[in-house]
């Protein structure tokens, strides 16, 4: 279906305009489609009208793909015959319906017509108003609905943020405590091998030694440790700096600087004359309340962290311990061992048998044992030697030492054997220290005779080295050790004994290695004893006497006592009365 009008006047376009109107309506158009193609249109005639001439307004209905129920309405607008130059306008609406025919009535030009025309445009317009009206509180509504949206999203972004930033700040603190906790435990794992190296040793001069290279570079580039009790080292010393003074009378860690340490539990004092540009970390080493010295400390860097000072003083403070035990054991130290040497006996001399001993105190702990060695003569001038070992080490040991060796003396005054000496100590023993025990072994050397008696209770086997050259070890069967509760009478036992014999008696710190037992040690033992020259043993026993110790200690750790007694009768010669 087609409609047509020629439009020249305003008349033309005003009849054209309300056909549109009415035809758009007719068939079902919406409001708002017919209100704008009907706005549109009135703007395209009003150009027209301002140019001027002929147009031609078609309307067409055609129907869409879809079926016979649904048209579009499709307008052009194009210039007449005369003015080919103007473009022609195109617009479709869709229709839902058809109500006119084809021979629809044409519009009507009648003022009537064309005021309810007017009308009805403002009742389309009146309609869009209120369709667009809803449509503002629709978008009013979505609106509304989007800012509260958007200050939800802002609100979550902000919650967002502060989480984030709450994350981090623990992030942060967590990668703090982690590093602070590696630096503590650096600090303990530092001060605990510090001390167990501190403690191990008994010398404190070697303590004194090893503090510089504990602390340097890491915790201290200088360190200087001032005994107050070693004169000697001071005599050479420079002057020390003023608050290490302090440090010593107060008992006090002290700071001299320029500025303050801010350290804890350390009082700040003014920069050191001696060292004015320098930091100082004086801090005492202090033990039993009583000041030992001072440690001087110049930093690694600028200044000292807190926590290393803090670390610091207690290495000080443990130092300080180590060094006054150190003290103490070598003090009691010098006590023992001139305690042992007075109680080890001046060998006696005479023409025909010599003596040579040893004795070498164990290199750990309290050196001074339960080891003895002893030669008297008896009274009708056979000559008795001794080597014993007390169980245990200490001032116990050395003192029950000393009384077995005073009642061997007394035992020996009324005569007897060996065996008769041992079994009288192995009783005297048992009543006087039932805890303790004992080994020992005695040989007796007659004047004018050419026969050892010897006797042994729980002690290794006397070694005996004949002029030719040949060691054998005195292996017949010892009695039990002195002082166990058994009851026991202990035998003689003799051997030939010509002139340019070496008899060994000796203690098991000798021979035994707690790896390999004393089979291996007595062994060694024979070997050295024969490499012995026999001239060497007539001229110098002493030095014969060291040239056996030698290569037994070269694999030894010193945790026993060694006693070494050795009895040569000159060759040629018979043994006889001193």
């Amino acid at each position: 279906m087609t409609h047509t009008w020629q439009i020249t006047t305003v008349v033309d376009a005003a009849r054209a305009r309300v056909a549109i109107a009415r035809l758009t309506a007719e068939h079902g158009v919406s409001v708002v489609d017919r209100s704008r193609l009907v706005t549109s249109l009135t703007a395209q005639l009003r150009q027209c009208l301002t140019k001027g001439g002929t147009w031609r307004l078609t309307l067409r209905v055609t129907p869409l793909s879809g079926g016979d129920e649904q048209r579009q309405l499709r307008l052009s607008l194009r210039p007449g015959p005369d003015d080919t130059g103007a473009p022609t306008w195109r617009a479709s609406v869709p229709a839902d319906g058809e109500v006119g025919g084809p021979g629809a009535e044409p519009a009507r030009t009648s003022p009537a017509a064309l005021a309810e025309a007017l009308f009805s445009a403002d009742d389309d317009a009146a309609r869009v108003l209120d369709a667009l009206s809803e449509q503002e509180a629709v978008v009013a509504f979505h609106r509304e609905e989007l800012h509260q949206t958007n200050q939800g999203v802002l609100a979550l972004h902000a919650e967002l943020d502060a989480a984030g930033e709450a994350q981090r700040e623990l992030f942060a603190a967590e990668r703090a405590a982690r590093t602070e906790a590696e630096e503590a435990r650096r600090r303990l794992t530092f001060l605990a091998d510090a001390s167990a190296a501190l403690t191990a040793s008994l010398n404190h001069g070697e303590i004194v030694r090893l503090l510089p290279e504990l602390l340097t570079p890491a915790y201290a580039r200088g360190v200087d440790v001032w005994l107050l009790a070693d004169e000697e080292a001071e005599r050479g010393h420079a002057p020390r700096p003023a608050a290490a003074v302090v440090a010593a009378r107060t008992g006090r860690p002290q700071y001299a600087a320029a500025h303050p340490g801010g350290l804890p539990g350390v009082n700040d004092r003014p920069p050191s004359a001696l060292h004015p540009t320098v930091p100082l970390l004086c801090v005492p080493l202090s033990a039993r309340r009583t000041t030992l010295g001072v440690l001087i400390l110049t930093p690694p860097g600028d200044r000292w962290d807190p926590d290393d000072a803090v670390m610091l003083i207690e290495l000080a403070r443990r130092a300080g311990i180590a060094i006054d035990n150190a003290q103490r054991f070598e003090h009691n130290r010098d006590i023992a061992e001139t305690l042992q040497r007075a109680l080890l006996t001046d060998l006696p001399s005479g023409p025909g048998l010599r003596l040579a001993a040893r004795y070498l105190p164990a290199t750990h702990g309290l050196n001074i044992g339960g080891d003895w060695y002893d030669a008297f003569r008896q009274p009708d001038g056979s000559l008795i030697t001794v080597v014993g070992d007390v169980t245990g080490h200490g001032l116990r040991a050395a003192v029950m030492m000393s009384q077995l060796r005073t009642a061997l003396r007394a035992y020996a005054v009324d005569g007897g054997s060996p065996g008769r000496l041992l079994t009288r100590l192995h009783l005297f023993l048992h009543h006087l220290q039932p805890d303790l025990y004992a080994t020992a072994v005695i040989a007796r050397f007659r004047p004018g005779e050419r026969v050892l008696t010897w006797a042994a209770a729980g002690h290794p086997p006397p070694v005996l080295r004949t002029p030719d050259g040949r060691v054998h070890t005195l292996d017949a069967k010892p009695g039990a050790m002195l002082g166990i509760p058994l009851r026991q009478d202990i035998e003689d036992h003799t051997a030939a004994l010509p002139p340019g014999s070496t008899l060994a008696l000796y203690t098991d710190g000798l021979v035994e290695r707690r790896t390999q037992g004393i089979d291996p040690g007595i062994e060694r033992l024979t070997v050295a004893m024969a490499d012995l020259a026999e001239s060497d043993l007539d001229s110098d026993l002493e030095g014969a006497a060291d040239r056996v110790l030698d290569p037994m200690l070269r694999d030894s750790e010193r945790d026993d006592d060694v006693c070494l007694l050795l009895c040569h009768v000159d060759s040629g010669q018979e043994t006889s009365r001193a």
